[in-house]
C-alpha cells in the first residue's frame, strides 16, 4: 500500500499521521472481518470514518509537495481544461 511505500507515499508522511491512518485502516479491516454481514449504511459510516482521519493527511502531504494525487499539478489539469478536443 502506499502508507508502505516509501517511493510513494510513506516518505512524505509524518510518523503520527502515518500511525493515525495505519490505525484507522485496522479498525476499519477490523470492523469488516467482524460484521461481513453488516447493512449498506454500516459501511458508508465506517468509510466516513476512515476518510475523515485520511483525507486531511492526504491533502496536506499533496498541498506541501505542490501536486494533485496522481501525480500532476493542478496546472496541468488547466490546460488540459482549454485545449480542444479533436
Amino acid at each position: 500500500n502506499q502508507v508502505s511505500d516509501k517511493d510513494k507515499l510513506a516518505d512524505k508522511l509524518e510518523a503520527d499521521d502515518k500511525e493515525k491512518i495505519e490505525a484507522a485502516i485496522k479498525d476499519a479491516l477490523e470492523f469488516l472481518d467482524e460484521n461481513q454481514n453488516a447493512e449498506k449504511t454500516e459501511y458508508d459510516e465506517k468509510l466516513k470514518e476512515v476518510e475523515a482521519v485520511c483525507n486531511p493527511i492526504i491533502t496536506a502531504v499533496y498541498q506541501k509537495s505542490g501536486g494533485a494525487p496522481g501525480g500532476e499539478s493542478a496546472a496541468a489539469d488547466e490546460d488540459d481544461e482549454n485545449h480542444d478536443e479533436l
